[in-house]
């Protein structure tokens, strides 16, 4: 499968599900998400941007998309009613057919810009690779069917010594069935 096919399958809205265990706090989290995802146009102003700011990766980028979610989860200290939400940029840069970078406006793990190296497995896995400046993170995407998709990560210390929080999370895309 190519960054191209995968991006067109993951387009739409989707509900998700993830369960999450944080080490550091020995704590469970539940989420409850709306995330959509639409592909813009290559010649974006925000792809622009963010292609000029972050311009040191090799490659041809390509089908830039749009992720925004929504987010309730059972574990906010504060609040528990508190909901996330944000939106974020993402350019892959094609290397070859299976492996590239991925420009990120907004990290998962740290709320930074951030550059991915991507790599689609032979079973159409997507396997995402972040380095940020405490942390790694490893998300890996695959899908049960058109319609469901799961998706796994796992959050490492900078140094790769120790797991901090791992997740799993089960994404049923929303179907309009008016259309």
């Amino acid at each position: 499968m190519s960054i191209e096919i995968f991006l067109a399958k993951s387009e739409g809205e989707w509900r998700s599900m993830r369960s999450g265990h944080s080490l550091a706090f020995q704590q469970f989290e539940e989420v409850l998400s709306e995330i959509k995802i639409t592909i813009i146009d290559l010649n974006d102003p925000a792809v622009n941007k963010l292609l000029q700011k972050l311009a040191s990766c090799d490659g041809i980028p390509s089908t830039p998309f749009k992720m925004e979610w929504h987010a309730e989860s059972d574990w906010e200290p504060d609040d528990p009613t508190q909901v996330s939400a944000g939106e974020c940029i993402l350019i892959p840069i094609k290397q070859s057919d299976s492996h590239g970078q991925l420009i990120r406006s907004v990290g998962y793990a740290e709320a930074e810009e951030a550059i991915s190296t991507y790599q689609l497995l032979s079973d159409n896995t997507f396997v995402l690779e972040t380095k940020y400046g405490q942390s790694i993170a490893e998300e890996r995407i695959w899908f049960v069917s058109d319609n469901i998709r799961c998706r796994s990560s796992v959050l490492k210390t900078a140094s790769g010594a120790g797991v901090l929080q791992t997740s799993f999370s089960s994404e049923v895309r929303r179907i309009n069935i008016h259309e």
